[in-house]
């Protein structure tokens, strides 16, 4: 399988909490849509309360220039509802939805338990398919858990073999506040891509300037061929803590591909470009 790179603009926004005017996001997401990513998280469909940041969705995708572009569109749900607001737009290819592995995380970030997530995850199944969408989902704490429920690598296969059951055919696991090593990460993608292989799994890993290195070269080397990154890598996770590593950077998944000579299928000069017009719309720290 190639390559797959997802860029993950709705993760870099979400936690901003100055809001960016919706030319401003229209601007950079139609930048974006010219570096040729296989998708683009562009947006998600949740509570304005939850996430103030994404209240204009809706608006923004109405004015995204997707003529010519290969490029998927993805938005994430937080429940049921969500999902049916994303379903009702034909120019989005896929849905994702965050579930926890962790109880408490759960929780905190979809107001819901573990037990009723199952059961969106089987309605929003559902409504994919009636919509000729497809369904991706996050396991959350992927790589470990820091609020003190059970973790362990059966946990995580024991979940997926009910999203196996479901019909769920692409997994991204999640490091969602930043634990997973390289040990950790090898172990659980060597041991899914080994048990599930008609299963797509992809690394959404948040990293500090320290460790991003290692943690990609571990899910490269264990068979992961999906990645998602944003650029310069802002973002995180609002729900998990109030102090977070990054994101993935794209650019350092990029220069690790690179040193592969893995062929990315990335205009390189729309990449630069992409990456000046964030400097300008994102607030740095």
């Amino acid at each position: 399988m190639q390559v797959k790179l997802i860029e993950c603009p709705r993760d870099a926004m979400q936690g901003i909490s100055q809001f960016i005017e919706t030319p401003q996001k229209v601007a950079y997401l139609n930048q974006l849509l010219r570096v040729g990513f296989h998708t683009l998280d562009f947006g998600s469909f949740v509570s304005p309360k939850a996430i103030p940041q994404m209240r204009d969705s809706s608006e923004v995708l109405s004015q995204l220039i997707l003529d010519s572009v290969q490029t998927k569109l993805l938005a994430i749900v937080a429940n049921t509802r969500g999902a049916q607001e994303a379903c009702l737009h034909a120019s989005i290819k896929y849905i994702g939805f965050p579930f926890s592995i962790s109880e408490t995380f759960q929780r905190r970030n979809t107001n819901s338990s573990i037990l009723e997530s199952i059961d969106m995850v089987k309605s929003m199944q559902e409504l994919c398919v009636k919509s000729g969408k497809e369904l991706i989902v996050y396991i959350s704490m992927g790589f470990g858990n820091p609020y003190g429920d059970d973790w362990n690598a059966e946990l995580v296969s024991f979940w997926v073999n009910k999203m196996d059951s479901l019909g769920i055919r692409i997994i991204s696991l999640s490091d969602t506040i930043g634990l997973a090593d390289a040990e950790s990460i090898s172990s659980v993608f060597k041991s899914l891509l080994s048990s599930y292989p008609h299963i797509e799994f992809g690394a959404h890993l948040h990293t500090n300037p320290n460790n991003w290195q290692e943690k990609i070269a571990a899910a490269w080397d264990s068979g992961c061929r999906r990645f998602d990154g944003t650029i310069m890598g802002l973002g995180g996770c609002p729900m998990a803590a109030d102090s977070l590593t990054g994101n993935m950077a794209t650019e350092n998944i990029v220069a690790f591909l690179q040193s592969k000579s893995v062929y990315t299928g990335l205009n390189l000069t729309e990449f630069k470009a992409s990456m000046d017009l964030a400097k300008k719309i994102f607030p740095i720290h």
